[in-house]
């Protein structure tokens, strides 16, 4: 089900009256899980299966925990069972098709991938590992976990919650004040523009470039590449604002997690911004178990970015897109703490940023390694003719990165007064109403 899906509205304005209802009983966690199971059952009533597999797992260990001397041993069950299904589901068709390519015959597995697996499954392990290491105290409910595990507006793209700061909220429910209805539905606005005004429109001229990129020259391929960075932030930002926005409403606070990355002046500091439910994820449970900063710091950034791009999906592209942020951590690392890089210019340290980051991204979206090689050739050796890039939407992508620049300067109180608010407000319907489309794309992080 999508968030700006008209099915959606429809789920919503059924299960909301009920949740407001039901918020001050007992029941409330019942109707929650219900609603999170329909939810994520639209797509296929099946693959329900695979949450409550992985719920009752995690549920069954960090209970087993606090009766064993053998915590070890639960822990490592729960890892083990959590990261076979996330395999077998993920990557066992993509490891038989290597296989197959070296001579090794295996059958490919005709799999589907179930949706939102990677995000639930490392929300459920947070919670065995937290508890492992005494940093928060089993759940002895099994619905309000379970709520936790599925909550829909986080369910199937993240934010990625931790037990520690979403349970407390499951159990109290505070009231529901205006302040989270406004905040609510502002969040759940600006991500919808985000979506269908922006990244929906960008997609339009990247899926065309990248879909052949042996068709076309240097500059629709910098500027098809440049806008998939736009559209991958506008789509999956958009994405988490919604998942806010609706939980906002229902009275839960879910994390930030996009900080206006594109304003980042340094490596480091773009994965303290960009999908940082995911990056604190794998800085807690994989960098710091490593070692960290302590010993053998850019190893552990190699295995750490590795992993996070392995994690986005089965193909050789995401690990080279890992390979290339790590091997960009490792060679500014130090450069960043230098006095050097201090006294640059803020717009050069933020436009470094930017260009490798979108460099970056080449090997993300091309289709196949023939294709991200094929794009980068081109960009640095083939002619300049035009683009037919919609210079309306160049623009409108330039305003909002302005717009996030200007935030991280001293005329933050400009762009952040009541007039420009409501302008901006204004402008987003108004061009709503002008672009909008009757069939919207899928998120992009709906296929990790």
């Amino acid at each position: 089900m999508l968030f700006h899906a008209p099915i959606f509205f429809v789920f919503f304005a059924i299960v909301y009256p009920v949740h407001l209802a039901l918020r001050p009983t007992r029941f409330m966690m019942h109707w929650l899980l219900i609603a999170s199971y329909v939810f994520y059952g639209w797509w296929n009533p099946l693959y329900l299966a695979l949450i409550v597999v992985s719920t009752a797992i995690d549920y069954g260990v960090v209970l087993l925990m606090q009766r064993s001397r053998r915590r070890k041993w639960w822990l490592a069950v729960s890892v083990v069972m959590n990261l076979g299904l996330l395999a077998f589901f993920k990557y066992a068709g993509w490891i038989t098709e290597n296989l197959n390519a070296v001579g090794v015959p295996i059958p490919a597995p005709d799999i589907l991938l179930p949706v939102g697996i990677s995000f639930f499954t490392f929300q459920s392990m947070s919670y065995t590992i937290d508890a492992y290491r005494g940093r928060l105290a089993a759940e002895p409910n099994f619905i309000r976990f379970a709520a936790y595990v599925a909550l829909f507006p986080q369910l199937v793209a993240g934010p990625i919650e931790r037990a520690r700061d979403l349970l407390p909220q499951l159990r109290s429910a505070p009231p529901i004040g205006r302040r989270d209805i406004e905040e609510g539905l502002s969040l759940f606005f600006v991500g919808y523009f985000k979506k269908v005004a922006l990244a929906d429109y960008l997609a339009l001229y990247v899926d065309r470039v990248y879909g052949a990129p042996h068709e076309f020259q240097s500059a629709a391929l910098l500027l098809a590449t440049f806008a998939f960075g736009w559209q991958i932030y506008f789509d999956f930002s958009g994405y988490t604002d919604m998942a806010r926005g609706v939980a906002r409403l229902m009275g839960f606070r879910l994390m930030v997690n996009f900080n206006a990355p594109y304003a980042a002046t340094g490596l480091g500091d773009f994965w303290n911004r960009w999908h940082i439910s995911l990056s604190s994820w794998f800085r807690d449970y994989v960098y710091i178990p490593l070692g960290g900063n302590r010993s053998g710091t850019y190893r552990n950034i190699l295995i750490t970015m590795l992993l996070s791009g392995l994690w986005h999906g089965a193909a050789w592209g995401f690990v080279i897109w890992g390979a290339l942020h790590a091997a960009g951590r490792m060679l500014t690392r130090e450069l960043e703490r230098s006095e050097f890089y201090e006294r640059l210019p803020r717009i050069v340290k933020q436009t470094f940023v930017f260009a490798f980051v979108t460099f970056a991204w080449i090997f993300f979206r091309a289709r196949t390694w023939g294709d991200s090689w094929t794009i980068v050739s081109r960009i640095f050796a083939s002619g300049w003719a035009d683009p037919r890039f919609p210079l309306v939407l160049l623009a409108m992508v330039l305003i909002v990165w302005a717009y996030q620049l200007t935030s991280e300067a001293r005329t933050r109180p400009l762009v952040q007064a009541s007039p420009v608010r409501i302008a901006a407000a204004l402008f987003m319907v108004a061009w709503l109403a002008i672009v909008s489309q009757p069939a919207s794309q899928d998120f992009i992080y709906f296929q990790f």
